[in-house]
C-alpha cells in the first residue's frame, strides 16, 4: 500500500469562515449572546466546534453546549457548509497530483455527511480515496490512529492542514507533517510545532508527489 497524502478540509482545501461565522452567530443569537465580528472567527476555525462554544460562551454545561452545537448545525448543514470557498489553485493541485500516481485522503473533525456535501459541491470527492469524519468529542490524533489501525493508511503517510492540531495529530502517531499558511493558522502557531513542512501556496502541494 502505497502512504497516503491526508488532507485536512477547512482552512486547506476550502475557506469555511463566511459559513462558520453565520452558523455561529446564528447558534449564539437563538440563546441571547452577542454576535461575534466576522474578523474574530478565524480564531476558532479548526478546532472542534464544541470547544469552541465553551470558549466563547465560558460555560461549563455540557448541555448548554451540546444546545450550542445543535443550533449551529441546524444552519450549517443547510446552507452554511455551501458558503465555502475554495482556495484557488487547490483544485489543480488535487488533480494534478492524482494524475500523477498519490493516493489522497482526508481526514476533518466535521462529520462526514457535511464533509462529503462539500467535497460534492466543489467535485472533487472522486480525488480521495477515503473520507474520515468526526463528530463532538472525536480528537483529530484518534482518528488518525484508527486509520492506522484499520489499515487504511501506512506509517510513512503525510497529514496536511493548516492549524497546530494537525500537525500535532500526525506527530502523535509518527506521521510525517506538511502545514500550510493560506488558512487559518498563523505562521508562530504552525511554526511552533515544527512540522516537517511548511507550504506557502497551493501549488506547492505537487512537491509532495516525492514523498509518497
Amino acid at each position: 500500500m502505497c502512504p497516503h497524502l491526508i488532507f485536512d478540509l477547512d482552512g486547506t482545501i476550502s475557506d469555511p469562515a463566511i459559513g462558520i461565522t453565520r452558523s455561529i452567530n446564528y447558534a449564539l443569537s437563538s440563546f441571547g449572546y452577542p454576535a461575534l465580528p466576522e474578523k474574530s472567527v478565524s480564531h476558532y476555525i479548526g478546532p472542534p466546534v464544541d470547544e469552541t462554544f465553551a470558549q466563547i460562551t465560558a460555560s461549563s454545561s455540557s448541555e448548554h453546549i451540546s444546545a450550542l452545537v445543535e443550533k449551529y448545525r441546524e444552519r450549517y448543514a443547510e446552507v452554511g457548509y455551501s458558503e465555502n470557498v475554495i482556495y484557488p489553485g487547490v483544485v489543480d493541485a488535487l488533480e494534478r497530483l492524482v494524475g500523477r500516481g498519490a493516493p489522497l485522503g482526508l481526514c476533518t473533525l466535521k462529520r462526514m455527511d457535511i464533509a462529503e456535501k462539500i467535497l460534492a459541491l466543489f467535485g472533487i470527492r472522486e480525488y480521495f480515496q477515503f473520507v474520515n469524519g468526526g463528530d463532538i468529542g472525536t480528537k483529530k490524533e484518534r482518528q488518525l490512529r484508527g486509520l492506522l489501525s484499520d489499515g487504511v493508511i501506512n506509517p510513512r503517510s503525510t497529514m496536511i492542514g493548516d492549524r497546530a492540531v494537525d500537525i500535532l495529530a500526525a506527530h502523535a502517531n509518527g506521521l510525517r507533517s506538511v502545514a500550510v499558511l493560506w488558512g487559518h493558522g498563523t505562521r508562530a502557531e504552525l511554526e511552533a510545532v515544527h512540522p516537517s513542512l511548511l507550504l506557502e501556496a497551493p501549488e506547492q502541494l505537487l512537491g509532495l508527489e516525492n514523498v509518497v
